[in-house]
């Protein structure tokens, strides 16, 4: 009698739908990055983002194979959701170049304030636990901040040609120099829980830059 063909079966729960991968996959996304924008990744434990999303135990290696797998799609996640937000206000023809930079300094400052400072920027919070990370997100976290600047700095070279800056304005140092300083402000709001440091930085920032 000719054996039948073993099926593999992957850990954890399986999906009644389609639609129920999709949706479970999206719910869990979505608290991890509100817990880990919040606490971190090294002090969250799956057992609280499935809490938070509400998903049962024992459902999350259906989904990710460990948790290094979800903190990878975590970066590309919230890479990808910063970036329209930036895009989104660079991108507003509507503005003089450097107003749309000004401009998303302000939604920033809303934003932290509406979640009482509760929640930091992801990337900025594990690049400052990568000594105790896995050393694949080091890579993922250079890339979302290289791509952070490089669009940074595609609003700035419009405003240097709009004459808003000086003609021999290094866009792409000056576009470093705004993300680097921009998580130290953004730490240091939610520890201190006032947009005073986000402001103090952006004043330095827009003021110091060689204007034409």
């Amino acid at each position: 009698m000719e054996a039948k063909p073993q099926t593999v079966r992957r850990r954890g729960r399986p999906p009644r739908q389609r639609e129920d991968l999709a949706d479970t996959r999206e719910l869990l996304l979505r608290a991890g990055l509100e817990v880990l924008t919040e606490k971190g990744f090294s002090a969250t434990g799956i057992d609280e983002i499935l809490g938070r999303a509400g998903v049962p135990k024992g459902s999350f290696y259906h989904y990710f194979a460990s948790k290094e797998a979800f903190g990878l799609a975590l970066i590309e996640r919230y890479g990808e959701f910063f970036a329209r937000k930036l895009d989104r206000h660079l991108g507003n023809r509507g503005l003089p170049p450097l107003e749309r930079l000004q401009a998303f300094v302000d939604d920033a400052r809303a934003g932290m304030a509406r979640l009482d400072y509760r929640r930091g920027c992801l990337i900025g919070n594990l690049g400052q636990e990568m000594g105790a990370l896995p050393e694949s997100f080091r890579a993922r976290l250079k890339e979302t901040f290289e791509d952070w600047q490089a669009r940074f700095s595609a609003c700035l070279k419009e405003a240097r040609q709009a004459g808003q800056l000086a003609p021999g304005a290094d866009t792409d140092q000056l576009a470093a120099c705004f993300w680097i300083g921009w998580e130290g402000a953004v730490l240091r709001a939610k520890l201190e829980q006032t947009d005073r440091p986000l402001q103090v930085f952006a004043g330095f920032f827009f003021a110091s830059l060689p204007h034409g």
